[in-house]
Formats: structure tokens, C-alpha cells, sequence
């Protein structure tokens, strides 16, 4: 035991809710982390791929002249065509899946499309000979359709309705926005990554070191791929230098890389390089929203009509229905309205695939309704705190089951509106912009509020007393920088008054419990922690039952009852220069509510690191093609990322409402920040220019994209 982590005598120590140290940050600070990069077999062969550079086109492939020394295969699309289709989660009906080909078949769909692939024995022999491959790309007729049976290009749709929405728009104050959300890519400091391993002759079994979000769907998807029973494919998921919902689903080049290598029989790697990353991976974001809210003359929400569009790619990753589905079906947010129409579709184009981004619906549903409610306070001559007090549900009307299917669970939104306000002291604040304002400065004050689901279903864990008294806790949850660790072993020790220390923590690996999902759309904590109370609730109680024993054992699944939801809001303070556009965040007031904590050094953590996302999607960051469909942001040199010296002063604070529909009441916490963070900015941005004329600016706001803004107000222009 380190003088760091003491032995406890108090063994009535309670863990839940201590911000320990993260156990982590020892070893990946000092170079002890082993990624999945790390990973290096004997004799391994590595991969390059040779991409489209046009966005259509039919194929004729001659690669004669990539076959040399070194190079042990070159592949093309005739050499995988067996390889079945990757999964789509059929959240919606109807769903329409593009063929994926992990090596194009007679078409190109998209730039940065993989075309064919060399192995060889090494990387450098294997991109030289990529350079090698001639393909000769003939125009196709009709490129804007994409696939014959899906003349349209609309991949899935869906509409909800509830109350009459007529009568609600009749003789009411109505107002309406439309925003475009930027296209983003979510940029983890570890590229994507995959080594994999063929077993002994006559084994059969192929391990698969991944960098992902979700080890357990990456094995069952590669053994239905690849042919083979599940347990003949362990998939091991080692340090993950994030992943942010692009490490979620697998994708072409991973399913090529085990393909690869158990067709040759050799251990077989692929670094992907950032700008593979940039122009191959899954984006998000990218959706477009409308909506028109219809008011009272005293600011009740009557309301609501909502048109959501989201963006796709050229295939479906996994969960590429959900951000659609989730900003759609959280309408109208926090807020309470009888009469609803809402509609939801996403279209097919010649891009990289759009899947799942930190937060995947939840910032575009809050950044619609808080729009509306700021536009709606501006046009009734309400404050922007007073007009979302009086259409707030109380803390009595939850639970509430909603027309999209939703039911939010537990919590006080008007508390943490009225937090939020003492926090930021808000009267104050408005004293001083007056005061600010009137020698001249744009100066704007921000509010939003969200709700927050947290990932529903199950999860499994196991936790083991061994006959030395030594504590094991295996979840089927994983890690991608979070402290996932430290958070385990703190509910498990908590639960069997040990030392958390003492606890073993093993995930990301399943071979180490039977199933899992893993982490994404925050639900880790609130289902994943369940399941490991659950198992060591079972322990203890098998310990109290069998006082002989030396060794028990509990192997869970746990299912939780229903959705957690956690809520919270942001307070923005923007200044901009009249002359330049640019905007600076002065500060942020932060109010979340994530049920029961764990570690709140831990929650503070996602929180930052979600509002820096979140800043960035509402000030720089953005995906552009041009019109011919090539990327134009393909680099760190084109695509902006926040700085440190971007980040305001950030003052976070928190309530407590634990849910009731998981053992442990715990919400999620992890996209919170990628919610509010923008919807303020923006409010903040538009009351800063409110007086300028300016009643709308796209995002990212750009120094640019505002001086425009202003310019065009000052000329009477509408941009």
C-alpha cells in the first residue's frame, strides 16, 4: 500500500460520492498505458488502404504494380464481396441499410472510400505500394441516387403527434428558427486502430485488439461477418485515447483488418492517420432543425411543430439512426406542452458515413427549443429566465410520459433554473451588460436548459471474493478515459466496505465476463454501476449467509427498469469586437442534475470536457465539402479545435434527484456538456447583436460568419 492510498481502518468507509484520485492517471501519465497502437505481434503485417478520390464513379482496378517485395496481398472489392453486411440498429422501422463493402465492389459511393488494400510487412512497404494501384473511375449516370432501391435517398423516417395543434397555433404568438448544426469530427487523440491475431492451426479462434466503445457488439458483429461462433472471436479493448461515439460502431476498415488476418493467417495492424480520420470515419452532427412554437400573450407554451433532418453518409454505421431519433423524440425538452407535431427523416449523400457524436441529439433538441424560447421572450417583451419559469414542468408532473414514447423519470427543473440564476448572480448581470452597453459594447447573456437521457437496457458484472480476500469487479462496461476505473471500484467497495484499492477492476475484454454493451449515450454509470451493486450486493449477502466460505462469487445481468434522465443548464456571458466579429465567452455558470454520484472530481471532469466540445461546435468547428464532394477540411490546419485559452471561466454546480429506475439512481453525466454549452453560447451571441438587428447567426460563429452578420443588419440585408 502506497502512502497515496492508505490502508482504511474504518471499514464502514463510505466510497459513493468521494472525489478520489483518479487510480488511472499514475500509470497513463508516466507512459505505463498500453494502447491498442502498443500492441505488436510477432511477424505482424500492416495495412494501407487506397481511397476514392472521387465521390462516384464505376471501377476498373488494374494492381499488377503494387505486387513486390515486402508486399504479402493486395485485395479489391472482388476479394471481400462475401463479407455480409454490418448491422444497423432498427430503432426506427423501415430503416433503409446500404450495402457496406469493406473494399468498394463496382462503384464508388464517397471520397475517402476504400478501393483496395495491401498487406505487407511493414506500413511504409505497404502505403508505397497503395501508390502502385491504378483505378480508372468511368462518370455513372445519376450520381446525386445513390442506390436503386432507395430512389430518394431518405434512409428513414418518422412523425409524432399529440393534441390539437391547430387550435394551439390559432390566435397565438408564434415564432420560428432554423438552425443548421455544423458537421463535426470527433477528434480522439488515438486515431482508429486495429491489430488482430489469428489462433494456432486448427484453433479457429481470431483475437482482436480494438479501439472501441463497445468490445462485446464488435465480437458479435466480426463472428457473424467473418462466419464464425461467437466464442471462436475475443475481442480486447486496451487504453482507448478517446472516442466520443465514432468508436462505437465498427467500420469498413477494422471488418477488412480481421477479415485479412484470418484468410492469410498471420497477425495483420492498421493505424489509421489522421487524415484517414478526417475523411473515412463516421462524423456528426450535421442535422437541420426547424420549428415554429406558438405562445400565449403571458408566454405559455402552447405548441409545437418541429422538422428534423438528419444528414447521412453513403453506408449506416450502427447507431446511425439515433441522433435523428434522439433529438426528435426529447422535443419539447424540459418544458411542458399539450399539442405537438413532430417530424424526423435523415437522407443518404456521397460523404463519409454520420453516426453517433458526444451528446447524438440531445444538443440539436435543446439548441431548437431554447432558440424558440429566447425568440419567443424577445418578440413578448418577457426576460429569458421568467418565460422558461412559467413553461418549466414541476418537480410533481414527473415522472411524465411523453407522445415520442419517452417518459422523463425524476427531477426539479425549476430548482435548477433558480440555481443557476443565484449561481450567476443574473440580475447583476444584466445591471452590468446595461451599463456595458451603454458606452458601446456588444454584450450578450445566455440561457439553456436540457434534459438528458441516459441509456437504457442492461449490462453485466461480476464481482469475486477470492479465498486470499483479494475483491475482482469485471464489468461488461469499458473505458475511453472517463476513470472508469476509479468510479467501478468505488461502487464496489462502497457496497462490500473494503478499501477501493484493493479492488481489481477488469473490462474491455470478453473473454473476462460472457456479454456486455459497453459505454455510449451515458449510460456506463447508471446501468453498468447498477450491475456491479447488483453483483456485490449478491456477494455480500453470500458472505453473511455462508460465514465458512472463503470465496464467493456473483455473475450478473442487470436490466434497469426504464431511461434515466439527468437535466441541468448553462449560463453564457459573450462579448463580441464591433469590428472584427469575434466572439469571446467571458464565462459559463453551469447547473447539472446526474442523480447519484459517484465521484464528483470525475463528474466535474466530463462536465469540462463536454463544454469544450460543445464550444467548439458553436464557434469553430465544422466539416465542409464542396460541391463536388470532396473535403476540404481534411486536416488540423483547416479544422479548428478549441484551445486552452478558448475555455472561459467555468463555475459548475449540482443538485441531486436521484433516479428511480436504476439500482444505483444514478444519471448520466458524460454529454451534458456538448448540450447546453452551445444552446447558451448561441442565445448569448444573438443577445449580444440583438440590438444590432442581427436575428440570426450560423454556427460555427466565426469572427467571419458575425461580422457578416453585423454588416448585413447595419445594411438592412437578411443573411
Amino acid at each position: 500500500m502506497t502512502d497515496d492510498h492508505p490502508q482504511i481502518d474504518d471499514q464502514a468507509q463510505t466510497w459513493i460520492g468521494k472525489s478520489l484520485r483518479r487510480v488511472e492517471d499514475d500509470r497513463l501519465l508516466t507512459g505505463g498505458g498500453c494502447y491498442t497502437g502498443d500492441v505488436a505481434p510477432d511477424d505482424c503485417l500492416h495495412v494501407a488502404f487506397l481511397r476514392s478520390p472521387v465521390p462516384s464513379g464505376r471501377l476498373a482496378i488494374d494492381t499488377d504494380a503494387a505486387k513486390g517485395s515486402g508486399v504479402v496481398a493486395v485485395f479489391t472489392g472482388a476479394d471481400t464481396a462475401g463479407i455480409a453486411d454490418l448491422p444497423v440498429n432498427p430503432i426506427i422501422d423501415g430503416i433503409f441499410a446500404p450495402p457496406v463493402f469493406c473494399l468498394a465492389q463496382d462503384q464508388v459511393f464517397a471520397v475517402g472510400q476504400p478501393v483496395a488494400a495491401v498487406v505487407a510487412s511493414s506500413r511504409q512497404l505497404a502505403q508505397d505500394a497503395v501508390e502502385n494501384i491504378f483505378v480508372d473511375y468511368d462518370d455513372i449516370e445519376n450520381p446525386e441516387t445513390l442506390f436503386a432501391d432507395c430512389p430518394d435517398n431518405q434512409a428513414f423516417a418518422q412523425s409524432w403527434r399529440d393534441g390539437d395543434v391547430a387550435a394551439a397555433f390559432a390566435d397565438a404568438t408564434v415564432v420560428s428558427v432554423q438552425i443548421d448544426h455544423p458537421r463535426l469530427n470527433a477528434v480522439a487523440l488515438e486515431p482508429r486502430t486495429v491489430v488482430a491475431q489469428p489462433g494456432k492451426p486448427g484453433e479457429g479462434r481470431l483475437t482482436v485488439w480494438l479501439s472501441t466503445q463497445t468490445p462485446y457488439r464488435s465480437r458479435a458483429d466480426l463472428a457473424d461477418l467473418l462466419g464464425k461462433e461467437k466464442h471462436r472471436v475475443r475481442v480486447i479493448t486496451p487504453d482507448v485515447g478517446g472516442a466520443f461515439g465514432a468508436k462505437a460502431s465498427l467500420h469498413p476498415e477494422e471488418v477488412f483488418v480481421a477479415w485479412a488476418a484470418d484468410k492469410l493467417g498471420k497477425s495483420i495492424k492498421w493505424v489509421a492517420d489522421r487524415s484517414e480520420d478526417f475523411l473515412a470515419q463516421s462524423h456528426g452532427r450535421g442535422t437541420k432543425c426547424e420549428g415554429q412554437a406558438a405562445f400565449s400573450k403571458g408566454g405559455k407554451l402552447l405548441g409545437l411543430k418541429a422538422q428534423i433532418e438528419g444528414q447521412l453518409g453513403h453506408w449506416l454505421p450502427f447507431s446511425a439512426a439515433v441522433p435523428a431519433w434522439n433529438a426528435a423524440r426529447i422535443l419539447p425538452g424540459p418544458y411542458g406542452c399539450d399539442a405537438v407535431q413532430i417530424e424526423m427523416s435523415a437522407s443518404l449523400s456521397r460523404t463519409s458515413a454520420v453516426n453517433i457524436y458526444r451528446g447524438a441529439g440531445r444538443p440539436e433538441a435543446a439548441m431548437l427549443m431554447e432558440r424558440l424560447m429566447d425568440k419567443a421572450a424577445r418578440e413578448l417583451h418577457m426576460d429569458p429566465v421568467e418565460i422558461r419559469q412559467t413553461n418549466l414542468l414541476n418537480r410533481d408532473q414527473l415522472p411524465c410520459s411523453r407522445a415520442t414514447g419517452i417518459c422523463l423519470d425524476s427531477g426539479d427543473y425549476p430548482a435548477a433554473l433558480e440555481k443557476l440564476t443565484e449561481l450567476a448572480e443574473y440580475q447583476d448581470l444584466r445591471k452590468s451588460q446595461e451599463r456595458r452597453r451603454a458606452v458601446g459594447d456588444l454584450v450578450g447573456i445566455g440561457i439553456a436548459l436540457y434534459i438528458e437521457p441516459c441509456g437504457q437496457g442492461w449490462e453485466t458484472a461480476r464481482v469475486r471474493i477470492r479465498e486470499d480476500g483479494t475483491v475482482e469487479a469485471a464489468t461488461g462496461s469499458s473505458a475511453q478515459g472517463q476513470g472508469r476505473e476509479t468510479a467501478v471500484r468505488q461502487i464496489v467497495a462502497d457496497e462490500l466496505n473494503v478499501n477501493p484499492w484493493d479492488v481489481r477492476v477488469f473490462h474491455g475484454d470478453t473473454d473476462k465476463v460472457t456479454s456486455g454493451i459497453g459505454a455510449l449515450a451515458s449510460r456506463s454509470t447508471a446501468i453498468g454501476g447498477s450491475a456491479l451493486l447488483l453483483a456485490a450486493r449478491q456477494v455480500k449477502q453470500q458472505r453473511i449467509d455462508n460465514p465458512e466460505q472463503t470465496s464467493f462469487e456473483a455473475d450478473v445481468r442487470y436490466e434497469a427498469e426504464g431511461e434515466a434522465w439527468s437535466y441541468g443548464g448553462c449560463l453564457a456571458v459573450v462579448s463580441i469586437c464591433d469590428e472584427t466579429g469575434e466572439v469571446s465567452v467571458e464565462k459559463l455558470d453551469w447547473v447539472d442534475d446526474a442523480g447519484t454520484i459517484i465521484n464528483p472530481m470525475l463528474v466535474k471532469g466530463q462536465i469540462l470536457g463536454g463544454i469544450a466540445q460543445g464550444l467548439g461546435e458553436a464557434l469553430m468547428e465544422k466539416i465542409v465539402f464542396d460541391d463536388e464532394g470532396q473535403l476540404l477540411t481534411g486536416s488540423l490546419m483547416d479544422y479548428a479545435l478549441p484551445r486552452a485559452s478558448d475555455i472561459p471561466r467555468i463555475t459548475i454546480n449540482q443538485l441531486c434527484t436521484p433516479s428511480p429506475v436504476n439500482l444505483l439512481g444514478a444519471k448520466g453525466v458524460g454529454e451534458a456538456g456538448t448540450i447546453g454549452a452551445p444552446a447558451a453560447i448561441m442565445n448569448a451571441i444573438l443577445d449580444a447583436l440583438a440590438a444590432q438587428g442581427v436575428e440570426h447567426v450560423d454556427m460555427p460563429a466565426t469572427s467571419e460568419t458575425v461580422w457578416q452578420a453585423i454588416k448585413a443588419a447595419k445594411e438592412g440585408k437578411t443573411i
